[in-house]
């Protein structure tokens, strides 16, 4: 029996959670949500983690029912994402691993979406679309190591979906792209936007740069409502998405299919990808947004896996960095 406690604050999001053998005992959360047509900014949300971080600490042990002495490692996510939520959830893992006297491990944000998405789905060895906020990529297990096959070369699906919510002030409640998503459905015209696939990789700047522009342009002159706008740049970026993912089936000889990071409880972007399985024959595994968000239980499960099989973070190697590639982590706990 091993239990662990996971630290996640990458980005807007402090989550903490608990994992007992593989059962999620607890995953308690708060989001840091600004005004409509406003981003967040790093000081301002670091210093609503530490302002919640101790609450939702001991809202998490009270839910597992468990004491400090009960839990065999504390783990934190050490990248990649914002420095400072990053720095400010870092700081509280590493002095409750000292008050504790507990082993510490940094886990990889990217790969604790991964072995969470494993966990719940089942899935055994699938190609994985990973989209956030923050990362888009492809990624395959090869030779103990997630390998990623393509990627965004600009910024990130979540990103262009956030920066476009900003341009019609859609409400940050409670997000950006949750809003997209309920307004896309009400859509009737579908706008041709930039479709910009590299290869096995993506670029979305261009498409958010053009329909920025025309937003403007097309709303005044009533061509077209903020719910077409919605629709169409839904549509247009998830099809990418889509053949990016089947060319990396095709390459892995793969059967399965698994969604994770924030954009993947998208019902829309699972129902686009799961025709594309249904037509290979394949399965996909998607998770809702328990667990596709960033939580802090799939921290703790990275971290279950990375104890169980002998690794652990010094105290002086204990710190965090907003570059951390998914491939850079030995993965020892697979096959």
């Amino acid at each position: 029996m091993t239990i662990v406690i996971g630290f996640e604050g990458s980005a807007n999001k402090v989550g903490i959670g608990i994992v007992k053998d593989g059962v999620v005992l607890a995953n308690p959360r708060r989001t840091y949500i600004t005004p409509p047509g406003q981003g967040f900014m790093p000081s301002d949300t670091a210093k609503h983690h530490q302002a919640c971080v101790l609450d939702v600490l001991q809202e998490a042990l009270e839910e597992a029912c468990i004491r400090p002495e009960d839990i065999d490692c504390v783990s934190y996510t050490k990248g990649p994402g914002m420095g400072a939520p990053l720095v400010s959830v870092a700081v509280v893992a590493r002095t409750v691993a000292q008050l504790w006297n507990k082993p510490l491990l940094g886990v990889n944000h990217c790969i604790g979406h991964i072995e969470m998405g494993r966990l719940i789905t089942g899935a055994k060895n699938p190609t994985v679309l990973y989209v956030s906020g923050g990362n888009t990529q492809v990624i395959a297990y090869s030779e103990h190591r997630y390998r990623i096959f393509g990627e965004t070369i600009d910024i990130a699906v979540g990103n262009c979906l956030d920066r476009f919510a900003r341009v019609l002030k859609i409400s940050n409640d409670p997000s950006p792209g949750y809003n997209i998503e309920q307004m896309a459905k009400r859509g009737k015209k579908f706008i041709e936007l930039p479709y910009t696939v590299k290869g096995m990789d993506v670029s979305f700047s261009g498409i958010l740069s053009y329909i920025e522009d025309a937003a403007h342009k097309m709303l005044k002159a009533e061509e077209c409502t903020p719910e077409d706008l919605c629709f169409s740049l839904q549509e247009t970026i998830f099809a990418m998405l889509v053949e990016i993912t089947e060319r990396a089936m095709a390459h892995c000889n793969s059967q399965e299919v698994l969604i994770v990071g924030g954009v993947g409880c998208n019902v829309r972007l699972q129902e686009m990808m799961e025709v594309m399985c249904n037509e290979r024959g394949a399965k996909l595994f998607a998770t809702d947004e328990r667990f596709c968000i960033d939580n802090g239980a799939m921290i703790a499960q990275a971290g279950w896996e990375m104890f169980r099989s002998g690794v652990t973070t010094t105290l002086d190697q204990s710190w965090i960095t907003q570059r951390y590639r998914t491939d850079e982590v030995e993965v020892t706990w697979r096959d």
